[in-house]
């Protein structure tokens, strides 16, 4: 039997190449959804991943069915089939990329904010990143749609990858949660100051 003990859970992360920008980048956004997660305990909304899976989920159900009808009529009785397939396929692998790149735009993670008397709509906020190739500034953004008002709130920080982590590689959490809540802070502050 093996249970999970404190130490698994506060097992540091680290970067096997620290040169790695997308590993890197990829690390502190774990640790920011941690922030979110565990030191807020704010509830993870998966709605955004859940669209990009169903649509690759389609777009791979459509290659299925064209290898299985392919397979089952050879090629000549097939293409009619096949060209129909290819072509949804290429479609759903637009709307993908649209919406990648237009919806999601670099957020990580979706945070509810649960009203602890449940008489007022739950904030929602939202942490995007992004990191330049080649470049060490890790930009971080922070949205806050207020549920009472629906306004929409944004903090934003950039700061050098090598604030958070040492020279082994291993992202120091400490360093990172302050300006996790500072942003965050600054967001609450903002909404009570209206």
């Amino acid at each position: 039997m093996s249970s999970k003990t404190k130490d698994d859970e506060t097992k540091p992360i680290k970067v096997t190449n620290k040169w790695d920008g997308s590993a890197v980048k990829n690390a502190v956004d774990d640790a920011v959804r941690d922030v979110f997660t565990k030191k807020f305990n704010y509830v993870e909304n998966f709605a955004l991943l859940d669209v990009r899976l169903c649509i690759c989920g389609l777009a791979v159900g459509v290659a299925m069915f064209t290898l299985l009808w392919d397979w089952l009529h050879p090629f000549p009785e097939s293409r009619p089939v096949l060209i129909i397939c290819v072509s949804l396929y290429f479609f759903l692998m637009c709307v993908l990329t649209v919406y990648t790149s237009y919806k999601e735009k670099g957020i990580f993670v979706v945070a509810v904010q649960k009203d602890p008397v449940g008489s007022e709509p739950d904030n929602v906020w939202e942490a995007s990143s992004y990191m330049k190739k080649y470049d060490d500034k890790y930009h971080l953004v922070l949205t806050c749609y207020d549920g009472k008002t629906g306004a929409k709130r944004e903090a934003s920080v950039v700061k050098s990858i090598a604030n958070f982590f040492d020279e082994n590689g291993t992202l120091i959490v400490e360093l990172l949660e302050p300006q996790v809540s500072r942003l965050h802070s600054s967001l609450l502050l903002d909404r009570k100051d209206k």
